[in-house]
């Protein structure tokens, strides 16, 4: 019992101490309403890099992470409380858990109006600052006035030209496309002359070969006569020769 208690009033403590930081740190950021911009921007003149916007910035992460902690204790604080063995040591907790939510919730919207009040004071400021002094930036525009006006003018030149050089280059693209529309169509009538020339030349392969074959056979009967004739006359002379 007395080692959870000791736990419960440690916790406490980290809790109230959280809470005493939180408190701090959301003061801080209400006395930016009170801030002098020579102050915000260190020598009077407009920074775009501001070092006081970046430190408000830091002081909300700082106080964000403050509040985990302390909204993490505080779910620390109600699971020590629901493991108290008496009842009346279980809600007397509770109770305060419930104290320390309010006071949560209370210090996350104080630390939002806070924020946004300072960063829309100080954007006002600045605002005021910068359109209250001439710059250098309005300077320059107004002595490079005529400047610009001719380099917008010679801009405009150069498009121009640039367009007409993008006009040539389309007609000659559509020249070289025609051109090569037309090489298109040689070759596909090319392509069907050597089409019918492949098939003449396939006919004419067959013809010879025809005619190599008619030309075999009609040796062939030749031969075959001539050996008919010889044999015939010898056929003759023998039978006459007998005969004697």
């Amino acid at each position: 019992m007395e080692a959870e208690d000791v736990h419960v009033k440690i916790c406490l403590q980290e809790i109230v101490k959280l809470d005493l930081e939180v408190q701090a740190l959301i003061q801080d950021i209400r006395e930016y309403e009170n801030t002098s911009l020579s102050k915000i921007t260190g020598d009077g003149d407009f920074n775009s890099k501001n070092p006081t916007l970046l430190s408000l910035e830091e002081l909300n992460l700082l106080a964000n992470d403050k509040l985990t902690k302390l909204r993490s204790k505080i779910k620390e604080l109600e699971r020590l409380a629901q493991e108290q063995e008496m009842e009346n040591n279980q809600n007397m907790i509770m109770k305060q858990v419930q104290t320390h939510q309010q006071a949560l919730l209370s210090s996350v919207n104080s630390l939002r109006k806070a924020k946004l009040t300072a960063q829309m004071t100080l954007d006002r400021r600045l605002r005021e600052e910068f359109f209250s002094v001439e710059s250098p930036i309005k300077q320059r525009k107004v002595s490079n006035h005529q400047a610009l006006s001719r380099t917008a003018n010679s801009i405009t030149d150069n498009l121009i030209s640039l367009n007409r050089m993008m006009a040539t280059q389309v007609k000659q693209s559509e020249q070289t496309i025609n051109t090569l529309a037309s090489s298109s169509k040689t070759v596909d009538e090319t392509h069907e002359e050597f089409k019918g020339m492949s098939g003449h030349i396939h006919t004419s392969k067959k013809l010879l070969s025809k005619y190599n074959r008619r030309e075999f056979t009609d040796r062939l009967l030749i031969i075959l006569a001539l050996v008919f004739f010889f044999a015939t006359v010898l056929y003759i002379v023998k039978k006459r020769l007998w005969s004697k």
